[in-house]
Order: C-alpha cells, then sequence, then structure tokens
C-alpha cells in the first residue's frame, strides 16, 4: 500500500496543463502598499518627540537642583545648576544658530551676484 502525499506539499505544485508543460508562472502579487506622510502625521511625531524631550528635561532639572552662583560680566546670580546648564546650552545653540545664518547669507549672495551677471557674448567664428 502506498500512503497518500502530504496535502501542504500538493498544494504547492502546479496543475499540469494540458500539453504537458508546467503553466506560466503567476505574476508576482502587489508589493504592500506604502503609508503616505502627511502634514498631520508628521506633526503628530514631532509633538511625540517633543514631549520625550520635554521629560528628559523635567528629569534633568530635578535631579540637578542645587543652586550655584554664577559670575558672568559682572552680573552675580544664584541659580539652580540645571537651570544654568540649560542657559548654557540656549546661548550655545544662539551663536551656532547666528553663525549658520550669516554663512547661509553669505551663499544666497554670491548666488544672486552670479545669476544677475550677463554671460559674455559669444564669438563669432570668422572674425
Amino acid at each position: 500500500m502506498t500512503e497518500p502525499a502530504a496535502p501542504h506539499a500538493a498544494a504547492t505544485l502546479p496543475p499540469p496543463s494540458l500539453n504537458g508543460s508546467a503553466p506560466p508562472p503567476r505574476p508576482p502579487s502587489a508589493a504592500p502598499r506604502r503609508r503616505l506622510k502627511t502634514r498631520i502625521s508628521g506633526m503628530r511625531t514631532a509633538l511625540i518627540a517633543g514631549a520625550a524631550v520635554l521629560i528628559v528635561v523635567l528629569i534633568f532639572i530635578i535631579q540637578n537642583a542645587h543652586a550655584v552662583n554664577i559670575s558672568f560680566l559682572g552680573a552675580h546670580l544664584r541659580l539652580s545648576l540645571a537651570v544654568a546648564l540649560l542657559f548654557a546650552v540656549i546661548a550655545g545653540a544662539l551663536i551656532m544658530a547666528a553663525a549658520g545664518t550669516a554663512r547661509i547669507t553669505q551663499l544666497r549672495v554670491i548666488m544672486r551676484r552670479d545669476r544677475h551677471r550677463q554671460p559674455p557674448a559669444p564669438a563669432t567664428p570668422g572674425r
């Protein structure tokens, strides 16, 4: 007695065609559709990331609550360590932004100058 083939093996083989050859392969299934990125989904992602950053900053402030004396350009302040460090980070970011803005402005001026320059007249052959 012979044992019947496993049911899952028979389902994977293509059925024979009338002339004995195999049927043409099936076209590949359509690729899964990509999700469209919308403004609202981007805003939602940014809000979630912002909330996570604020939680980290809050933890940082709570853990560094002891006060320190700061003297800078004649100003004498008594602030918590966390607030003083956050002020330093903000000042560094503003300095970096000012330098970046100056460079972008410089590049735009150069591009505008090059765009408004008239190209030299083409030389006429034979003259």
